[in-house]
Order: C-alpha cells, then sequence, then structure tokens
C-alpha cells in the first residue's frame, strides 16, 4: 500500500505521436485518483510540454537520472504505464538494454511485483519486424500487460486518442487499501 493518499503512477511517455496529447491521459489519470508522476526519453521531450506536465502532475517531468550525490526524485511506484511504447523501447526493454532513464525504470520493474501496462504503438511497416512480436512476446511473459499494438490510436486524426484502455487495465492493477 502507498503511503501517498492516491495510488502512485510512473508513466513512462516515449517518441511516437500520442506523446504530443499525453497531457489528455494524465488528466483522466488524475480524474481517476492516480497521482502521477512522467517520466520521458530524451526523444520524447521534444514532443511533450514539461512544464505544462509538471503543473498538471505536481511532479517535476524526468528524463535522466539523478547524479550521484543527489537525492532519488522519484517516488516508489504502485503501477508503471508505458504509453506509448515505441518499436524503439518494445525492442530495447526486452533485450534488457538500460541508456535511458525510462529503460533503466522499465527493466528494473521487471525484477519489482509493480504491475506494468504498456501500448505499443508501431506502424505496420515496423510492427511486421520479426524482432518485434518475439519482443512483446517476452515482455508478455515477463508480467508485462501488453495492450494490443496501436489500440489507441484514433479512428480519425482528428479524434482523440483510445485512453480509456489505458484506463481500464490500471483500474484492474489498482492497489487495494
Amino acid at each position: 500500500m502507498t503511503s501517498h493518499a492516491n495510488p502512485v503512477l510512473l508513466l513512462v511517455v516515449t517518441a511516437a505521436p500520442p506523446a504530443a496529447q499525453i497531457g489528455q491521459l494524465v488528466a483522466k489519470l488524475l480524474d481517476d485518483h492516480w497521482d502521477v508522476t512522467v517520466v520521458a526519453t530524451p526523444t520524447a521531450l521534444s514532443w511533450i510540454d514539461p512544464d505544462a506536465l509538471a503543473h498538471q502532475t505536481g511532479h517535476p517531468v524526468r528524463s535522466q537520472a539523478s547524479q550521484p550525490g543527489e537525492p532519488k526524485s522519484l517516488p516508489r511506484a504502485d503501477a508503471i504505464a508505458v504509453v506509448p511504447a515505441t518499436f524503439n523501447t518494445i525492442n530495447k526493454w526486452s533485450s534488457g538494454i538500460n541508456d535511458t532513464l525510462a529503460l533503466g525504470i522499465l527493466n528494473e520493474a521487471l525484477a519489482e511485483p509493480v504491475p506494468i501496462v504498456a501500448a505499443p504503438y508501431a506502424k505496420a511497416a515496423l510492427s511486421s519486424h520479426p524482432a518485434f512480436p518475439r519482443n512483446l512476446q517476452t515482455l508478455q511473459n515477463a508480467g508485462v500487460d501488453l495492450i494490443p499494438n496501436e489500440a489507441i490510436r484514433p479512428a480519425t486524426p482528428d479524434d482523440p486518442f483510445h485512453w480509456d484502455i489505458v484506463i481500464d487495465r490500471l483500474r484492474q492493477c489498482r492497489p487495494t487499501a
């Protein structure tokens, strides 16, 4: 059980089109009573507004590991969501590559009893690469709750992303009091 009023969610954001609208997901998560901290890959920083997300969540957006001697600034997570989870992130994560703060968190989380929900977002040309389904299966075997590839994609470019599937999956792993 968390010591916060609401369960803590680390929201790992990678660089794909849903990242540009991640504030909409954050709003829904906050409405669903999650204490959200955003961790962005370095590339995703150019897709998001870190200041607006920090204001929205009350926590700074993190993309770099703490330097030696600096206090750790990430809370212990009750759950982790990876939205969107790009082709690159899925493949690196499955292979144990640890070259960003986001991947470090995700790799360590596989060894912890923390639920992880991931929403892959890879276009058809990339999702048909032979490594992608194999790496998705590896992560699923490790306990990651995978939403089907691109399930969050809107029907038309003007529609919002389908965040409700992420919210529903996170509700299923919400800690109980």
